[in-house]
């Protein structure tokens, strides 16, 4: 495996971003790593991590960073609109994503996966929308923009899982905790999901249901590894306990 991509050797705005954030991120946690070599050095790719702390992104984004890629999320459309915060977004790639009719969100997908193919990056998406509702931080049920991403441009799908950021900040925690410094944060990268028999199906909702509940089982089964724990049978599902999902990315 390369040591990096290009387009992290190449000079960019993440070089600036990195200089700021990867040291704050390093004095905070001390991250381990297993399947390291599962985040491919060149192409496009869809990575799916689990969400249970408002914190995640940053440590998700730095230890993309440390592996060798740029990390790219996926936004809400509405922070593409806010000066300052937009032009850094653009700037690194970060891809919009609308609250849409169906037609529009489909075609939308379609064209965000061709961009990536084309330029050959990676972008980072929660699969669960948001912070997981399960009271135990459990993966909960997925929605279905990571999948749809991955096989509108038949993209790799890559199940990714970390724990241990709740010991910086718990979910819906305000501020952060601070000492002792450097706590352990493992991070876990798995096979990409195998989607080869729903390839001709991607536009049918029983083929994305399938293939969501697929990535969301790889996530879960990752968590379990470095939790040591077993996962529920059922999976969390906030509508069973009248709860709302906010600030989703996907649908």
């Amino acid at each position: 495996m390369a040591s990096a991509s290009p387009e992290k050797t190449r000079p960019s705005l993440f070089w600036l971003l990195a200089v700021i954030v990867v040291p704050f991120i390093s004095c905070l946690a001390k991250m381990r790593f297993i399947g390291r070599e599962k985040l491919p050095m060149t192409g496009p790719f869809v990575l799916a991590p689990n969400h249970y702390s408002e914190f995640d992104p940053l440590i998700v984004a730095a230890a993309v960073w440390k592996l060798g890629r740029a990390p790219r999320f996926m936004a809400k459309e509405s922070l593409f609109r806010i000066p300052v915060v937009g032009a850094a977004l653009r700037g690194t790639g970060m891809i919009p994503v609308a609250r849409s009719s169906s037609r529009t969100a489909s075609a939308q997908t379609i064209a965000q996966s061709r961009e990536l193919v084309q330029a050959g990056r990676g972008v980072i998406v929660y699969p669960e929308g948001t912070l997981t509702r399960d009271p135990e931080l459990w993966p909960m049920r997925g929605k279905s923009g990571a999948v749809r991403l991955a096989m509108a441009g038949d993209i790799p799908l890559i199940p990714m899982a970390q724990w241990g950021t709740q010991q910086i900040m718990g979910r819906y925690q305000k501020g952060l905790s601070i000492w002792p410094p450097r706590k352990p944060i493992d991070i876990i990268i798995g096979d990409p999901v195998d989607l080869s028999d729903l390839k001709d199906r991607q536009n049918e909702p029983a083929a994305i249901a399938e293939a969501t509940e697929r990535l969301m089982g790889a996530i879960t089964a990752l968590l379990e590894q470095v939790r040591h724990e077993k996962a529920p049978a059922k999976r969390w599902n906030p509508a069973d306990h009248g709860q709302k999902e906010t600030g989703r990315l996907d649908s």
